[in-house]
């Protein structure tokens, strides 16, 4: 049977699309990755659909559609670099376009809903298909998310872990408490690069603030930043997840229109000190003792973020998880490769007391090649 899975993602920061060949014969070992950009038509529908529009049914299913093709070119990428046939590949796990997540809410169900078809993807590709991961957990009274903390336990959990804690800086932030006694805990902390990334796209014209060197050279606003910090979402406590549902444009339209007329620059910079002050409070109230952190995701190459970690969590080691073994961009896409992995061998890939979930499940639907 083969070891070999492909894993698929595309993040709430839309910043392109991410695929690794793994093999999980001993470990999690990444053969191949490659990173795709999303055309810029698609990306804007994708925003677009994170809010209610006209036919938005028709446009939703048209979105992905497209973004599977983009899929399908990443996972042929892949297969040519590596001179392997589908036939070598047990299956891709592909976690599809998040546009709305709302768990437990208005039926005490809720839905998470990621665009994705993949049967056009198995149907493009040649190669069994694992998707929808969320929603099992979902219907099991969970948030569905976070389910990167499984596999964080898998990769470096255990006797090691010596209070370690993972930072994925994605659009959203997530974290991973692991002890050394191999217990775990996760859940979403609050906006990652999503809100930075808008931000900077309004006022420079480019997607992302490189380095973060223009929210370095800002001044952050220190009450602008309790007055997003001041936000229910931050004092509750786990398990919660959470997404460009809450983190928007009318969000950080709320908060600015208390203080009147702040210079571009100095927005950005309270925005930097708001993802890091988040995670870092989270961080102190969940895992005091934690001495090493690892960052992956985007967020893991702005530098300034990086460096205001380290002031928030002056106990702390701040590192890149290309130091323990996983390059930042490759972690949440060989996530999906795992949880294909598992679903594929009827494990379970969600941890309840990570989601809130009633119980252990196996995640995702299959289709068949």
């Amino acid at each position: 049977m083969s070891t070999l899975y492909i894993g698929v993602m595309s993040g709430t920061s839309l910043d392109g699309v991410d695929a690794v060949l793994a093999d999980f014969s001993s470990g999690c070992r990444v053969l191949e990755h490659q990173a795709l950009p999303l055309p810029a038509p698609l990306k804007q529908t994708l925003l677009e659909l994170n809010t209610a529009g006209f036919n938005e049914l028709h446009h939703a299913a048209l979105a992905a559609n497209a973004l599977v093709k983009v899929y399908a070119q990443a996972v042929d990428m892949l297969m040519q670099s590596q001179g392997l046939s589908a036939s070598l590949i047990r299956a891709i796990g592909s976690h599809g376009q998040t546009v709305r997540h709302q768990p437990g809410l208005y039926d005490d169900v809720g839905y998470t809903l990621q665009l994705n078809n993949p049967s056009l993807l198995a149907e493009l590709c040649g190669i069994t298909v694992v998707a929808d991961f969320r929603s099992r957990d979902v219907a099991a009274g969970g948030q569905g998310a976070p389910l990167v903390p499984a596999f964080h336990q898998f990769l470096w959990g255990g006797a090691q872990a010596k209070s370690t804690v993972v930072l994925n800086l994605g659009g959203m932030a997530n974290l991973t408490v692991l002890g050394d006694d191999n217990s775990v805990m996760g859940f979403d902390c609050g906006p990652g690069n999503v809100l930075l990334d808008m931000w900077c796209l309004q006022h420079r014209g480019t997607p992302f603030d490189a380095n973060g060197a223009w929210a370095a050279s800002g001044k952050p606003s220190e009450a602008l930043v309790e007055s997003f910090l001041s936000d229910p979402f931050f004092a509750l406590p786990p398990p919660k997840s959470t997404g460009r549902d809450l983190f928007h444009r009318d969000w950080l339209d709320v908060h600015l229109q208390q203080f009147g007329l702040l210079a571009p620059e100095d927005v950005q910079a309270s925005l930097a000190h708001l993802s890091a002050r988040s995670a870092a409070e989270a961080v102190h109230r969940f895992a005091p003792l934690a001495n090493r952190l690892f960052v992956c995701g985007g967020g893991a190459y702005n530098q300034h973020l990086m460096s205001l970690l380290s002031i928030y969590l002056p106990k702390a080691t701040v590192s890149s998880t290309e130091s323990h073994g996983l390059p930042p961009l490759q972690v949440e896409a060989a996530a999906f490769a795992w949880l294909a992995k598992q679903t594929m061998e009827g494990l379970a890939g969600n941890l309840p007391h990570v989601t809130g979930a009633k119980g252990s499940r196996v995640l995702g639907g299959i289709y068949p090649a």
